[in-house]
């Protein structure tokens, strides 16, 4: 039974995506606000996996739910659209954008490849697993800007591997355009006993509000 980093994968359909459900259960995703029938709202899209999820958090408490308050209170027209999977990997990612993307996106925010890292997935496999996305993404909405959430492995793992995968997220943004990146998407956070579950690794509800404000740095200039 795979992990995702260490809870068990759960595959969400891309009814569960858009028919308003959340990682936490909840009949309807806080996140999705209806469409106001104004042309001009753009859709952001969180897509990865537990941690954009939310995992072990009220739907409410996941950064990408902080996120959609930061943009509300400067009254922006983009409604977020959070669609996180626990346990994803990037080659399943691969598969499932393409549910995503059946509604136009303006801003597409890509956060994988910690469970691939976790399973010692080869890193030229895991680049060429997000260079894929990406592709779908530009191919269907050239204008789309993306936001690369770099990721780092525990100090447990061998070092030129760790290394290796951390340099690939900085060289998918240096050869894609239009590519912001998040140096490390839980800086400040990762290894924090009180800014973490007790599993050591998901953020807990005081974490995710350092996570959204390394997000929201590199998101802000760009809306």
């Amino acid at each position: 039974m795979r992990k995702d980093f260490v809870f068990i994968l759960f595959w969400f359909s891309a009814a569960l995506l858009f028919a308003g459900c959340d990682p936490a259960g909840n009949k309807e995703n806080a996140l999705a606000k209806p469409d106001s029938g104004q042309a001009a709202i753009k859709n952001i899209v969180f897509f990865g996996n537990s941690l954009t999820a939310g995992y072990g958090l009220d739907s409410a408490e996941a950064y990408p739910a902080l996120i959609r308050l930061k943009i509300d209170s400067l009254h922006l027209p983009y409604k977020v659209i959070a669609a996180g999977i626990p346990g994803q990997t990037t080659a399943e990612g691969n598969t499932t954008v393409d549910a995503v993307l059946t509604q136009p996106v303006s801003i597409f925010n890509l956060e994988l490849g910690g469970n691939d890292g976790l399973q010692g997935i080869a890193v030229s496999q895991i680049s060429a697993n997000l260079q894929s996305i990406i592709d779908k993404v530009k191919k269907k909405y050239p204008s789309c800007k993306i936001v690369l959430a770099g990721m780092q492995l525990p100090t447990d793992l061998k070092t030129s591997y760790r290394d290796e995968f951390k340099a690939m997220y900085p060289k998918l943004a240096d050869t894609n355009k239009k590519i912001y990146l998040v140096p490390f998407l839980l800086e400040g956070v990762a290894a924090v006993p009180g800014l973490n579950q007790p599993d050591g690794i998901h953020p807990n509800a005081s974490g995710d509000k350092i996570v959204a404000e390394n997000v929201w740095k590199v998101l802000k200039p760009i809306l």
